[in-house]
């Protein structure tokens, strides 16, 4: 899922000091940073390391927004595809198009940073040990910086990802490493954790609580919790919602929504299929 990202100060809404990033910049962070920290398992930030079944598919319609104290930030729609390529691997793709809207500022929209990744799970889970897989992503400068649509540099996030399940309930998380170039900017640190529960068949509810470090010169952390749902419409078809904001950070508020179609083939013979070295197939 597409993260928006913000690196608003803690200063309210005062106007920020001389020299400090005007607010369209700082919504850009905000848009970027949330961007790159996984676009993970949505509708959380936080990913887990199960990849999509091989030659399945995930296609997503959806919009991601963030409230901070100089105004809102996201994508409306991003559409994000992922794809089972070989077993234990797979294909990710996101591409938003993205708003940026200060207070009393200018609005601009189009499209924005692109987001490819690969995921690989190397351990299967069993009754006693998690599943872990890695999740490396980069986001390519494909929107307009000059409009605070795209960050300008390319970016890459670098996670370990974990996940158990016990009955109705799954636990899964981790911690990466996000390397963020660029004048002012800085490398960051993420680690967060997802809960999840099943309330009946076709309904998981989960609450999600992750921390950043700062991702800018003189910028805060970020510490915030999500609520979501995922509920199935029928095999196929899905909702997803999350909401949630900063326990100790800039984000006001922020919430994700989706569409969500799955397909592949009922029958699938991996035999003489490549796994690579991310571990047995299926």
């Amino acid at each position: 899922m597409i993260r928006c990202r913000s690196r608003l100060s803690a200063q309210g809404d005062r106007a920020p000091p001389a020299g400090s990033p005007r607010p369209s910049v700082l919504l850009l962070v905000l848009l970027l940073v949330w961007a790159s920290a996984a676009l993970a398992g949505p509708p959380y930030v936080t990913d887990d390391p199960e990849p999509v079944d091989y030659q399945h598919w995930e296609f997503y319609v959806a919009s991601q927004n963030v409230k901070a104290a100089d105004g809102w930030s996201g994508t409306a729609p991003h559409f994000e595809v992922n794809y089972g390529v070989l077993p234990e691997v797979q294909l990710h793709f996101i591409g938003p198009l993205a708003y940026d809207r200060p207070t009393g500022g200018e609005w601009h929209y189009g499209y924005g940073d692109t987001e490819l990744g690969v995921k690989c799970r190397f351990v299967p889970e069993t009754d006693w040990r998690p599943q872990v897989g890695v999740f490396p992503m980069l986001e390519l400068p494909t929107g307009n910086s000059g409009n605070d649509l795209g960050s300008g540099h390319v970016e890459a996030f670098l996670p370990v990802w974990l996940q158990k399940s016990f009955g109705p309930w799954t636990v899964y998380g981790g911690a990466g490493y996000g390397i963020n170039p660029g004048v002012g900017n800085r490398d960051w640190t993420y680690v967060g954790a997802v809960a999840q529960h099943h309330l009946a068949e076709n309904v998981l509810v989960g609450a999600e609580l992750y921390h950043r470090t700062r991702t800018e010169v003189g910028g805060d952390p970020d510490t915030a919790f999500n609520l979501g749902t995922v509920l199935d419409l029928t095999e196929n078809h899905h909702l997803l919602f999350s909401a949630g904001r900063s326990l100790d950070g800039p984000t006001r508020f922020q919430v994700y929504v989706a569409y969500q179609l799955t397909f592949g083939p009922e029958k699938v013979s991996t035999h003489g299929v490549p796994s690579l070295w991310c571990g047995p197939s299926r």
